[in-house]
């Protein structure tokens, strides 16, 4: 990519704020998201339109619908319908109108239940799914079949990156729906803030888990956009993984909360351990840098900041 490439991302939260913070800052000066524009991804016939006037050169293609559990569990329908809907059209729209490459972001969870440990790329389609997040899944097993098959078929370039649940500045905090670390962010912040006596979280607290920081999930894309011309799946993580219980006592401490954490057993855990294997893209070239705790810690900096401002 060049600085006046045409650079369209499609996504939401931490992945689009990430994304479009890097390119403002490196000054590229065409770069189009769906929240600036207000398009949205799932009408055919106004994807067509932006790529036909646009003509983007390049594509990050991410999810337009996510969350953690319990948002898994509230809104399957929104999940599976949003996400399919917007990859078939900006997938056809990309061929049809010559768009030079498409980074798809896939999901771990689009792994076996029962995946052993690491993940390798090589265990999609092998085994049965996590009941809570089928909906979303399916519909990151379909575009990641749509990646290769229009690859296949029509030379279109596609690049499918699985990251690691990803982190920092701009992801979001709903304490109902967000992902796992964002959610215990703003959990546990408010109640050091209130002086909580203690904390309650979901499950058992032991379940595993990778997380990748902003920073360097927009390295591995760019890396790959840049770099990688192979249409299979390429996972792209730290390497470590962390208890629920240890992430949330790391949380508190940074956070100053001094009060106790319990957890509620009859809560669904999900999977036992999601932590990828990134040994390919490793021996490309690319590794993390940002350990957890550095990361929490500019995240949870970037939380409070961003309280004070909308006080």
């Amino acid at each position: 990519m060049k600085q006046d490439s045409r650079i369209l991302i499609v996504g939401h939260g931490a992945v689009e704020n990430s994304l479009v913070s890097y390119f403002k800052k490196n000054n590229f000066a065409n770069v189009f998201s769906i929240t600036e524009l207000g398009l949205n991804p799932t009408i055919q016939s106004s994807v067509y339109a932006f790529f036909q006037k646009e003509k983007p050169e390049y594509v990050f293609l991410g999810s337009t619908k996510s969350g953690g559990i319990q948002a898994n569990l509230d809104f399957p329908a929104d999940f599976v319908y949003h996400n399919t809907e917007s990859q078939n059209n900006i997938f056809y729209a990309a061929r049809k109108f010559g768009t030079k490459k498409v980074l798809y972001y896939a999901s771990s969870c689009m792994y076996p239940k029962e995946a052993p440990q690491p993940m390798v790329e090589d265990l999609f389609l092998t085994g049965a799914l996590e009941e809570s997040s089928k909906p979303y899944a399916v519909a990151k097993i379909a575009g990641t079949v749509m990646a290769q098959a229009f690859s296949n078929q029509y030379g279109l370039k596609t690049v499918v990156m699985v990251p690691a649940t990803i982190y920092g500045p701009g992801c979001d905090t709903d304490l109902a729906h967000a992902h796992v670390l964002g959610a215990l962010i703003a959990k546990f912040a408010k109640a050091a803030c209130e002086g909580e006596d203690s904390v309650e979280l979901w499950g058992t607290g032991n379940p595993r888990r990778e997380f990748i920081y902003v920073d360097d999930f927009v390295e591995a894309s760019l890396f790959l956009i840049n770099k990688h011309d192979d249409a299979a799946i390429i996972n792209a993580g730290v390497g470590d993984d962390i208890t629920i219980k240890e992430l949330a006592e790391t949380i508190a401490e940074i956070s100053g909360f001094k009060g106790k954490i319990t957890f509620d057993f009859s809560k669904p855990d999900g999977v036992k351990q999601k932590l990828l294997d990134s040994s390919r893209i490793n021996k490309c070239g690319w590794r993390a840098k940002v350990g957890l705790r550095e990361g929490i810690e500019k995240t949870y900096q970037w939380y409070n900041k961003s309280l004070a401002h909308s006080v």
